[in-house]
């Protein structure tokens, strides 16, 4: 039992390092464009001419930040998919598009709620809420899972996949069996599963904060 638990746990690990691997160059990208793009900086060396507003230069360091920025507010999608694309079988890359499906609609399921409940109107926050609970997910307006949301698609898609990548369906919708009907049952559980997330998750983010604040109110 110790050494299948550990095993499971290496082979999550090692999903995890091609998202990760792609952190350091992502922080460069951002660390550079947004020092190098800053006035004060830009001054304090006497840059104008070459790094001020308008040049070349400066152009292409908005460039660089904006690369790095998409790339860590997207960081839970590209956990989704690399955790489904590592732990699949076989037709890994069935997986990871099952994945990105499933983390859309998991997120289109909490926005919904969201509505629903009141809490956001035309795309908007309307009601009073813990600040940073909720965040723009690719364009969506969803609560702040983070990296934790994605790791969650990732692995129970690779369990679906895992489990109907090789189902056999009757004649008539044979078209859907297989590795076809992947997507379609992974989108079905996470509509489901973001509705849940609407209730459970609020819970949990709540113990996070609670837990940041108890730290930052202990002193040194």
């Amino acid at each position: 039992m110790k050494k299948c638990i550990f095993s499971l746990l290496q082979r999550i690990g090692r999903c995890l390092m091609l998202p990760i691997a792609v952190l350091p160059i992502a922080g460069l990208f951002l660390g550079v464009g947004s020092s190098l793009t800053n006035p004060t900086t830009i001054a304090s060396l006497h840059l104008e001419w070459v790094m001020g507003e308008g040049t070349f230069l400066h152009g292409f360091l908005l460039l660089l930040k904006g690369v790095g920025n998409i790339l860590f507010e997207n960081i839970p999608l590209l956990f989704a998919a690399s955790v489904a694309l590592g732990m699949a079988k076989k037709a890994k890359e069935v997986a990871a598009l099952s994945s990105i499906i499933a983390f859309f609609v998991m997120h289109a399921s909490i926005n919904g709620m969201l509505t629903l409940t009141g809490v956001i109107e035309n795309n908007q926050i309307v009601q009073d809420v813990l600040t940073g609970s909720i965040a723009n997910v690719c364009g969506i307006l969803s609560l702040q899972m983070g990296v934790f949301g994605g790791i969650i698609v990732g692995l129970v898609v690779s369990y679906l996949h895992n489990r109907f990548y090789d189902i056999q369906l009757p004649d008539i919708f044979s078209f859907f069996e297989g590795e076809r009907f992947v997507p379609i049952i992974a989108a079905i559980v996470y509509l489901f599963v973001g509705v849940m997330m609407f209730y459970i998750w609020p819970v949990i983010q709540s113990g996070i904060f609670g837990l940041g604040k108890f730290i930052a109110d202990s002193g040194y």
